[in-house]
């Protein structure tokens, strides 16, 4: 658990106490965040060719830089994972079909649907939007659930298991809702086409790497040094470089597409609109589905995080190679992050607030509990 976390998920008395002995860093994290955010677009649109560059630095069609800031900034929480647990996740039903649920049936059908509502006239944005509700999250989550002092074990399995139906499932889904369903519905139809070579690599990089190097360190730790000394010593040491990490990916993510965003902003606004609705439903949808079926507080927090968040990188890629990079469908999952960035970190905060108020009726108490650390 960060010290952010650690602060924000106390009482109000010992919360305020704690606030004086956080670093500048944890105490104002979401201005840090925010100030990420201004500062890629603004390097995205003064540095010309910026954008270029950071572009070609890729293997695959992954971008090293994101997957490096994606690697420093997952590694510390995946390293704080209890392996040894993951069982508890896996023989939880409700966790596992509810999740599965919400994010290959619930998730890409809502976007759908709102990708229609709100761009009727919009096609391009509209087959971005709905590229984007099918590449479900395996990345950021982790750091946005960590936060929000959710079930760690449970995050690693969801978005591994969100993992294995990204390559088996983006293309079919793909091909449902661009061909498939309009077609029933008399709308308008789309083509879909993408490498699968490519998702396995955007797996491995943003998902495999981190998670093999976090679970390396805790068994080679543990067993050279023991639990007590990795637990108490070491993860302190490595933890505030998650922050860094997610620091450094915006910025990067951001000046990668900052003209773009910067030059369009009525198309960025009405493709906006659609996302927030989508984050709000997804998340208070999910997060009332996990307490409506008796999941603890960790456990809720995880679902609802894994449900509303999305793999904007494979999103982006996907568009750009089957609609090319100036398109429509390239700027709709190039916008994604600029709404779910500030919205999830919004959403840290109400899920903590949450927390606190289950944890202040007796009878919920027992499900207030934060994960192990």
């Amino acid at each position: 658990m960060t010290h952010t976390s650690q602060a924000l998920t106390g009482t109000a008395d010992p919360a305020r106490n704690l606030v004086g002995k956080l670093s500048t860093l944890d105490r104002f994290l979401p201005v840090w965040i925010i100030a990420a955010m201004a500062a890629g677009l603004l390097l995205g649109r003064a540095v010309p060719g910026l954008d270029d560059a950071l572009a070609k630095v890729e293997i695959g069609g992954v971008s090293l830089p994101i997957g490096l800031g994606l690697l420093v900034m997952m590694y510390p929480v995946l390293a704080k994972v209890r392996y040894d647990r993951l069982d508890t996740v896996t023989g939880d039903r409700r966790l596992m079909v509810s999740s599965l649920v919400i994010n290959w049936l619930v998730g890409p059908a809502v976007m759908f649907a709102l990708a229609w509502i709100f761009l009727p006239d919009l096609p391009a944005y509209r087959t971005g939007l709905i590229i984007v509700g099918l590449a479900r999250c395996i990345a950021m989550v982790i750091i946005w659930n960590d936060l929000a002092c959710g079930d760690r074990e449970a995050a690693a399995v969801l978005v591994a298991l969100n993992s294995v139906f990204q390559v088996l499932a983006f293309g079919v889904l793909g091909w449902f809702y661009l061909t498939v369903l309009p077609g029933w519905l008399g709308l308008a139809t789309d083509d879909l086409h993408f490498s699968v070579g490519k998702i396995v690599i955007n797996v491995l990089v943003f998902l495999g790497v981190p998670l093999l190097a976090g679970y390396l360190t805790r068994r080679i730790g543990e067993n050279t040094r023991g639990r007590t000394w990795y637990e108490d010593r070491f993860l302190p040491r490595i933890g505030p470089t998650a922050l860094y990490g997610l620091l450094f990916t915006i910025v990067i993510l951001f000046a990668l597409q900052g003209h773009t965003i910067t030059s369009r902003p009525t198309d960025v606004a009405r493709i906006a609109l659609p996302l927030l609705a989508y984050f709000a439903i997804m998340w208070f949808g999910s997060f009332a589905l996990g307490r409506a079926t008796g999941l603890p507080y960790p456990r809720t927090a995880t679902l609802a995080f894994t449900a509303a968040g999305n793999n904007f990188e494979l999103a982006i890629a996907v568009a750009i190679a089957t609609f090319g990079v100036t398109s429509g469908q390239a700027l709709a999952g190039v916008v994604g992050p600029l709404i779910e960035v500030p919205v999830l970190v919004g959403l840290v905060y109400v899920s903590l607030w949450l927390r606190r108020r289950a944890a202040s009726r007796p009878a919920a108490a027992v499900h207030a509990g934060g994960p192990g650390v």
